[in-house]
């Protein structure tokens, strides 16, 4: 399955492939091997072929990308992605990325990432407080989810 991502206007900014993990109503997880050189992440490095367990909701302003190393298979912790709800049909999973991000580590230690990007986008105070709400249920549940003990696999 394609994977898009796309800007405010609606142009695809960067796609890769994934495959389906399982489906329901208003949301898909699929899994995707990360498609860049190796990076320094906040906390951790991302490597080209670490695993990704994405899930997209239909009817949420985010996603959610579990994160496992390429080598050790160990879990290195969650990145959000703050958006429009996904449109989610065959053959291909979109989303516009509304700049905002969320890293939370495997700890559970929560970072919010990109707000001098969210401001440039000049949205209005409609969508702009739909990003901020889409933040605040994201952080809760995975505020909720870590305190429980468990570090993979968050309940859909």
């Amino acid at each position: 399955m394609k994977i898009l991502k796309k800007n405010l206007a609606d142009e695809i900014t960067w796609q890769y492939e994934g495959v389906v993990l399982s489906r329901a109503e208003n949301v898909i997880t699929l899994e995707a091997l990360f498609n860049r050189d190796d990076m320094p992440f906040m906390d951790i490095v991302l490597k080209r072929n670490d695993r990704f367990v994405e899930t997209f909701y239909s009817d949420r302003w985010y996603n959610i990308f579990e994160i496992y190393d390429r080598d050790d298979g160990k879990f290195k912790g969650w990145y959000c992605n703050i958006g429009k709800p996904a449109i989610i049909e065959d053959g291909f999973v979109s989303y516009v990325d509304l700049a905002l991000d969320l890293w939370v580590s495997a700890n559970g230690e929560q970072t919010v990432l990109d707000e001098d990007e969210l401001e440039g986008l000049n949205l209005e105070d409609a969508l702009k407080q739909k990003v901020y709400d889409g933040l605040k249920e994201l952080q809760g549940f995975l505020t909720q989810y870590s305190n429980s003990g468990k570090t993979k696999n968050p309940p859909i």
